[in-house]
C-alpha cells in the first residue's frame, strides 16, 4: 500500500483537493491517505473541511493576525519537516499557486519525496501579476516531479519550460468535479436546498428576491494586486451600476482581509441604495447555490473563472492579466481590469444586451467534465506501482 500525503492551506485549494481525497479514499487497498493542512487561511478553510467532512491528520495551524509572506513561507517549511518524517509518504499532492503549494513542494524536494502538482502549468509569464501567485506556481512547477495540467494550453506552457512530456498529464480541473457533485446534491435534495437557502437568508440576503424575478449579480474580490486604488475603483463601479439598475440585486460576500473590508464598507454601505447586499464570507454550498441563481458574476478569483462556465454564467474578471486565458478565448469571461469605466461598460452591456449575454452564457466550458480526479488517480496508480 502506498502512502499519499495531500497538503493544502486555503479554501480554494481545499475545494479543488476534496475530489482528490475522495477518489484516493475509494481505493482503500491501494492508498493510505493522510491530509495535512497549513491553515494559511483558518476560518474559510475550516468551513470547507466541515461541509465535506474532511479531517486533517496534520494541522500546522500557522495563521496569525498580520501574517506576512515571509512568515507564512518560513513557518510552513519549519513545520512540514517533522510531518514528512513521521508520515514518510511515497507521494505528496499540492495544488495551484499558494505559498503553501510552493513551500510544501520545497519541503518535499528537501526530503526527496515525489511531488504531484494539481492544476499545473497556468501562467501569465509576469511574476508581478498576479502577485505573488505567479511566482508561487512557477516555483512549484520547478520543484514538482509530476504535473497534472487542467488544459492542453497548460501542458504547452510546461513543455516550453523544458518539462518532459512523460511527466505531464492533461486531466481537466478538479474544481469542476466538486462543482458537479455539489450541484447534483443541491438539485436532487429539496430539503438540503431549503437549508442552504436559509443559511443565505441568515447571512443577509433573501433568496425570495430571486424568485420574484430580480436579476442577481454575484461579486467576489480578494486579490492582493487589487488592494488600494484597484478596490476603490471596483467598488465605485458597483455602486454606480447599482444606482442605474435598481431592479438588479448586487450580492457581495466580502472577504475578511481588512484591505478588502475597508473600501467595500466605506463605498458600498449607503442607506440610499437598497439593492447592494454585503454578506460575510459564505460556505461553499451556499455560494454555489447563489452562483447557480446568478445572472452574471464579477470576480478576481481564479476558481470562479473556472466554475462559472460550468453553470453557464458570464464572468467579468477584475484583473489586468489572467493565467486562465482559456475562459477568455472560449468567450465565457471578459478581462475588465480595475478601471472603473471599463467595468461599468461591460457590466451595463451584459445587463442590457440579451444577444451578447446569451453568447457568453452558452459558450463552451474549457475546464473539463467532472472526471479530473479520476484521471489523476489513474495516473498516480501507474506512477507509484
Amino acid at each position: 500500500m502506498k502512502r499519499i500525503l495531500v497538503a493544502f492551506g486555503t479554501r480554494p485549494e481545499a475545494i479543488k483537493m476534496v475530489p482528490i481525497i475522495r477518489e484516493l479514499n475509494s481505493h482503500p487497498g491501494v492508498f493510505d491517505v493522510k491530509v495535512c493542512i497549513t491553515a494559511q487561511h483558518r476560518e474559510m478553510l475550516d468551513q470547507v473541511l466541515d461541509v465535506f467532512k474532511i479531517k486533517a491528520d496534520y494541522d500546522l495551524d500557522i495563521m496569525k493576525q498580520g501574517q506576512d509572506l515571509s512568515y507564512i513561507a518560513s513557518e510552513i517549511l519549519n513545520r512540514m519537516a517533522p510531518v514528512l518524517k513521521e508520515a514518510s509518504p511515497d507521494f505528496v499532492f499540492v495544488h495551484g499557486d499558494t505559498l503553501t503549494s510552493a513551500m510544501v513542494a520545497l519541503s518535499g524536494f528537501f526530503h526527496k519525496v515525489p511531488v504531484g502538482h494539481v492544476e499545473a502549468g497556468l501562467r501569465t509569464h509576469n511574476i508581478q501579476s498576479p502577485w505573488p501567485e505567479e511566482m508561487n506556481r512557477q516555483i512549484t512547477g520547478r520543484l514538482a516531479t509530476y504535473h497534472f495540467a487542467p488544459t492542453p494550453l497548460a501542458k504547452e506552457n510546461l513543455l516550453k519550460e523544458n518539462i518532459g512530456e512523460s511527466r505531464i498529464f492533461v486531466t481537466g480541473n478538479t474544481v469542476i468535479d466538486t462543482l458537479i457533485y455539489t450541484s447534483q446534491r443541491l438539485n436532487s435534495d429539496t430539503h438540503f436546498q431549503q437549508q442552504i437557502a436559509k443559511q443565505i437568508v441568515k447571512n443577509g440576503y433573501s433568496v425570495e428576491r430571486i424568485f420574484s424575478g430580480r436579476k442577481l449579480v454575484l461579486i467576489t474580490g480578494h486579490r492582493r494586486e487589487n488592494f488600494g486604488q484597484g478596490f476603490k475603483n471596483i467598488c465605485q463601479a458597483i455602486r454606480d451600476v447599482s444606482i442605474e439598475f435598481p431592479e438588479v440585486d448586487f450580492v457581495y460576500p466580502v472577504h475578511l482581509n481588512p484591505n478588502v473590508q475597508k473600501p467595500v464598507n466605506e463605498i458600498l454601505t449607503n442607506d440610499a441604495v437598497n439593492n447592494i447586499f454585503l454578506l460575510p464570507p459564505l460556505e461553499y454550498f451556499p455560494f454555489v447555490y447563489l452562483m447557480s441563481k446568478s445572472y452574471l458574476i464579477l470576480t478576481d478569483s481564479g476558481g470562479i473563472q473556472e466554475e462559472a462556465p460550468g453553470l453557464n454564467k458570464p464572468v467579468l474578471v477584475m484583473r489586468e492579466t489572467t493565467e486562465r486565458p482559456e475562459a477568455i478565448n472560449a468567450g465565457t469571461a471578459i478581462l475588465v481590469g480595475t478601471n472603473k469605466n471599463t467595468i461599468m461598460q461591460h457590466f451595463k452591456r451584459l445587463l442590457t444586451d440579451e444577444k451578447e449575454y446569451q453568447k457568453m452564457a452558452s459558450a463552451h466550458n474549457p475546464y473539463g467534465d467532472g472526471l479530473a480526479s479520476k484521471r489523476i488517480i489513474e495516473h498516480l496508480k501507474k506512477i507509484v506501482e
